[in-house]
């Protein structure tokens, strides 16, 4: 793997010695810390014991300071490491007042918050538009492409599955995408297939890659513009139905598949959960998911006389 550190273009100092701008701007961020705190370079040096010469060079950009140093000054600077290298939540007195208020709430009160911003800000679909758009979130096996076009002809809605729109964006397949391009660039095609989505169909079911959850702007925009659906089922189930799809690969290794599996499962359920609705597939049979799928969508939108009731009937 290429060492993308050395991408970038070293800047010089007046002696000509090339310093990393990546250390210039820490050094400079420690030293605005700093004298915001009314603290000494002597100071900082007792409180962290960190010799001077030491913090000098790091605030120079000439010293390529370790994760526990860094963590030294964060806490004698009272912030966190990640402000000291670049938190864009630090940029100016309101993000960091805004983040103080946020920092001890709890995930209900954040999820409020959330919300409340999405109104204030425009970004948020009216709540019509938002439930003729149903989109099934999950792990791959869940049941999202096969629940996903039953759903979409029971409704009549155009059903879409985004890895296709993200592929037909990139002119190559996902993998490609991800070997060619990297993480970032595939994101830039998720982002621009589901705006184009959202905004080609006011109505749609929509099958999502696995991972969108895990880019926060992509899962936002998908909140805010759908109706979601987290379709769950066990790790067993997901394997087992990822191998009945053609795909043997799982078959390797398979202890350490399923770790890695569950894995996953464990580090996205947090975030799977912020879905409006959710349906365990597991151990169902497909008629029969697929009732409760109707049953799950019927019981949230009857009280709001939405169109999912006069389509399932």
């Amino acid at each position: 793997m290429a060492n993308t550190r050395k991408s970038r273009s070293p800047a010089s100092t007046s002696g000509g010695r090339e310093v990393d701008p990546f250390l210039v701007a820490l050094g400079q961020k420690v030293r605005s810390l700093r004298d915001r705190n009314g603290i000494t370079r002597k100071t900082l040096a007792a409180i962290t014991g960190v010799s001077e010469r030491h913090l000098a060079n790091l605030e120079y950009g000439k010293g390529n300071v370790s994760v526990l140093v860094l963590e030294q000054v964060a806490t004698a600077l009272q912030c966190p490491p990640a402000e000291l290298i670049g938190d864009f939540t630090t940029r100016s007195p309101e993000w960091l007042m805004i983040r103080s208020l946020l920092e001890n709430c709890d995930e209900a009160t954040l999820h409020k918050v959330r919300i409340a911003i999405g109104q204030e800000l425009g970004t948020l679909a009216s709540s019509d538009a938002s439930r003729a758009r149903i989109a099934l979130i999950g792990l791959r096996g869940a049941g999202k492409s096969t629940l996903g076009r039953m759903l979409a002809e029971k409704l009549d809605f155009p059903f879409v599955e985004l890895s296709r729109e993200i592929e037909q964006f990139a002119g190559c397949s996902i993998a490609e995408i991800q070997d060619l391009y990297g993480a970032n660039a595939y994101r830039r095609y998720e982002r621009r297939a589901l705006e184009e989505t959202i905004q080609i169909y006011p109505e749609a079911v929509i099958s999502t890659p696995g991972g969108l959850v895990a880019d926060a702007v992509n899962f936002n925009l998908l909140l805010s513009h759908c109706t979601t659906v987290w379709l769950q089922a066990n790790p067993e189930d997901h394997m087992q139905r990822v191998i009945e799809q053609g795909d043997f690969r799982p078959m390797a290794g398979t202890r350490e598949a399923m770790d890695d599996l569950k894995g996953i499962l464990s580090s996205r359920e947090s975030f799977y959960s912020k879905a409006h609705l959710r349906l365990d597939t597991s151990e169902r049979s497909l008629e029969s998911t697929f009732a409760a799928l109707l049953d799950l969508l019927n019981d949230k939108e009857a009280t709001k006389n939405d169109i999912i009731m006069q389509y399932s009937a």
